[in-house]
């Protein structure tokens, strides 16, 4: 059994160990996923009910641990339906990690064929987001470097076009039919526009707007980079695995894409979308005070 020490009458073994590993490593997943959510406060909800019953129960008070004890009878299949998006948050997740989710696997594996290179001419991306910046004219953008993410695109306008500076300022025109909605860009070529994508859960600052919550949420279902122009302040931000980064310039935007598409990994270089609140608020303070 392979028994590493006893602490008291408790054996624990390298299985034992490794168990309570797995175990905390999937706790602090959970933990993340709920983190800054409404879920989070359900979940803290169905726990104090728990204890309340537990407590309820060792008073051997009969009449609310019946009732108590229905409801948590039924507390699994509440907890599915209520906790429905985060499972399937969970699951792409996994899904996006996973080395089946690559469309070319089995043709790699099964013809030994060499993993082509996603990395394409950025520089009409570039020179449009420019323009869109520089007329404060809104877009979304979403950057694909593994998927042509067909649900999403099949969500809007199908193109198939070679991108260019030119269709993408067309694009998010204000009096373009297209412009309501996002991009998506694979492999140098627009895929679709007017693009239906879904909006983050978690508590956003008031500073960003719809364009914004829909990048951060499309950034946590899908491992992309998606590239926002605040219609506003023309102001440029990019969002990856829930996070964001604010008011970048042309260059930044360039080196980030450029990382993106060469398989560099730059989760680390964004931030929470809480930073940018307590940065509001201390922002706040010092010109109050």
């Amino acid at each position: 059994m392979n028994l590493l020490f006893k602490i008291g009458f408790l054996e624990i073994s390298v299985v034992n160990l490794i168990d309570i590993t797995l175990v905390s490593i999937l706790i602090y997943q959970v933990y993340k996923l709920l983190r800054g959510s409404v879920a989070i406060k359900i979940f803290l909800g169905f726990l104090s009910i728990y204890l309340i019953y537990l407590l309820v129960s060792a008073l051997r008070m009969e009449l609310l641990s019946i009732i108590l004890g229905q409801f948590m009878g039924v507390g699994i299949i509440a907890a599915i339906i209520i906790f429905a998006p985060e499972i399937r948050k969970f699951l792409l997740i996994i899904g996006r990690s996973s080395f089946l989710s690559n469309e070319n696997f089995l043709q790699e594996l099964l013809f030994w064929r060499k993993k082509e290179s996603q990395a394409f001419n950025i520089n009409p991306i570039i020179e449009a987001t420019k323009s869109l910046s520089g007329t404060n004219t809104g877009a979304l953008m979403v950057i694909s470097s593994g998927s042509e993410l067909k649900f999403y695109a099949e969500s809007g306008d199908i193109l198939d076009a070679v991108v260019s500076k030119r269709l993408l300022i067309s694009i998010f025109n204000k009096y373009s039919p297209l412009h309501d909605g996002a991009v998506i860009i694979y492999n140098g070529k627009v895929k679709a526009a007017r693009c239906i994508l879904p909006v983050t859960e978690r508590d956003v600052p008031a500073q960003f707007g719809l364009r914004h919550r829909a990048a951060i949420g499309m950034s946590e279902a899908t491992d992309t980079l998606v590239l926002t122009v605040s219609e506003e302040t023309g102001q440029i931000s990019l969002a990856k695995n829930g996070k964001i980064l604010h008011n970048l310039s042309i260059q930044e935007v360039r080196e980030f894409i450029n990382d993106y598409l060469t398989g560099v990994d730059i989760d680390d270089k964004f931030e929470p979308v809480s930073v940018y609140e307590m940065q509001r608020l201390k922002k706040a303070t010092a010109s109050s005070s």
